[in-house]
């Protein structure tokens, strides 16, 4: 039995306006991880209270998708270190990051956690990059809350730029 096509006159057109979205892998990875941002605290001196601003209503950290603060690492994905950093707590920093989930980033907020601050001394470490990578450094003694704002939305325009194919030739 063979089928003859509907003559032209006959054959309905269909319109699917609005019905489809293309897009990229990446671009909808990325958008999931940009606004969903689990940040985990790491506050040690003043920048802590800072940070804790950003999370009260009056700055509202949640307009950015980053209000679901975790203390626990294994639920994070954002490290925030807010203060000043020793050498004895270095390997506990270290181990909390090794503890987060993939992908995880890192924010550097404050003169003490960026450079070692005005502390001259043995037991401060100058900069967490010796101990983990940063992603962001936020400037300031301490850093307004606005500052944590704009280094949540730079962070979010690094994630836009990733790339899953960079991601998994980079951990084989």
């Amino acid at each position: 039995m063979t089928f003859k096509p509907l003559p032209a006159s006959v054959t309905p057109e269909i319109d699917l306006g609005d019905s489809f979205v293309t897009t990229t892998v990446d671009a909808v990875v990325n958008w999931g991880r940009r606004n969903s941002l689990w940040p985990f605290p790491f506050g040690t001196a003043c920048c802590a209270i800072e940070f804790m601003g950003v999370v009260s209503s009056m700055f509202d950290i949640s307009r950015f998708g980053a209000e679901l603060v975790r203390f626990s690492p294994r639920q994070a994905d954002l490290l925030i270190i807010a203060g000043t950093v020793t050498y004895k707590q270095a390997p506990v920093l270290r181990r909390i990051y090794e503890q987060m989930c993939e992908p995880r980033w890192v924010i550097s907020a404050g003169a003490c956690a960026t450079s070692g601050g005005f502390y001259d001394c043995y037991c401060t470490v100058p900069g967490i990059d010796e101990i983990i990578p940063v992603d962001i450094y936020i400037a300031g003694c301490p850093p307004r809350p606005e500052a944590f704002l704009e280094a949540i939305v730079q962070l979010q325009n690094k994630i836009d730029r990733e790339s899953m194919k960079e991601q998994r030739t980079v951990g084989v």
